[in-house]
Formats: C-alpha cells, sequence, structure tokens
C-alpha cells in the first residue's frame, strides 16, 4: 500500500506540512480574510493557492472588481508562497508590482503564488489570477522581508 501523503514519514515532511496547516489557519485567522470569502492552501515549499469568490461588494463604479482586490490577492499569494519557506518569523510586504490584464466580474478566482529567491533576509515571489474562464487576469511580483514578528504568537498559527 502507498504512504499516505497526509502522514508523511520523514519528520522534515512532517514539520513543513504542519507549518504549512499552520499558515493556512493563520491566514483564515487574520480580521481582513473575514471581508473575503477565501481560501489558502499550501501546495509545497514556495507554492501558495488561494480560492476566492468575488461579487459586486468589490466592483467599482464601473462595475468590475476594484484594484484593491487585485492586489489583495496577488499579495496574499505570493507572501504566502515566501512564507512558506520561512518557519519562525512573519514575512512583511516592502514592495508589490501589479500588471491588471483584463477586468473580472463576479465568481471564483485563484491566485497562485510562487517563490523566485531569497533564502535569507528578502525573499521575492511572484503571483497571477486565474479568473471562472480559466484565464488570466493579473500578475504581480513582490519582496517580502523577514520581520521581528515570531510567528508562534500569532493568532490563529498553531506552532509545530
Amino acid at each position: 500500500m502507498p504512504p499516505d501523503p497526509a502522514s508523511p514519514s520523514d519528520p522534515a515532511d512532517a514539520g513543513a506540512s504542519a507549518h504549512y496547516r499552520s499558515l493556512e489557519s493563520l491566514y483564515a485567522a487574520a480580521p481582513i480574510n473575514r471581508l473575503f470569502e477565501s481560501r489558502l492552501e499550501i501546495v509545497a515549499a514556495g507554492v501558495a493557492r488561494i480560492h476566492f469568490r468575488l461579487d459586486e461588494r468589490h466592483y467599482h463604479a464601473a462595475g468590475a472588481v476594484h484594484g484593491t482586490s487585485y492586489f489583495k490577492m496577488l499579495d496574499d499569494a505570493a507572501f504566502y508562497a515566501a512564507n512558506s519557506l520561512v518557519t519562525d518569523r512573519f514575512l512583511l510586504t516592502t514592495a508589490f508590482n501589479l500588471l491588471l490584464t483584463k477586468p473580472m466580474r463576479a465568481g471564483p478566482v485563484v491566485a497562485e503564488g510562487r517563490w523566485i529567491s531569497g533564502k535569507r533576509r528578502v525573499y521575492v515571489a511572484d503571483a497571477r489570477l486565474i479568473d471562472a474562464d480559466g484565464e488570466e487576469a493579473a500578475r504581480g511580483t513582490g519582496t517580502f522581508m523577514r520581520s521581528q514578528i515570531p510567528l508562534s504568537g500569532l493568532p490563529g498559527y498553531r506552532s509545530a
């Protein structure tokens, strides 16, 4: 019988998995996420995916999703991709560049984040938004810096 991926036999894999689940819990506990129907999944080291559902509350006056929602989704996905590599400290966004390529309407959106570089103090990660039609609607790249804030002290983060 093949091993159960939910229970890694390697202690390092178990520790990484516990960290990912703790980050998912941290995301769910953040007050800002009460404004967005969303769910984070850390897929692997350096890879995060967030499933959002947008509706008319996220629209600007011309009837499409406002850019603040694009930023939030891209920043979150890139941030969690980077923080999946850091087990002791909360990262902070220091810069983020956006490219909005398609207006979005109400419906499901997936934000996919991937770590690009950095393993000490500064991390670079990018993200893209995939709309309900499977098309890319935006992309962004961010830089994230290690803070002095321990993850273990944040509400929602369950220490491994």
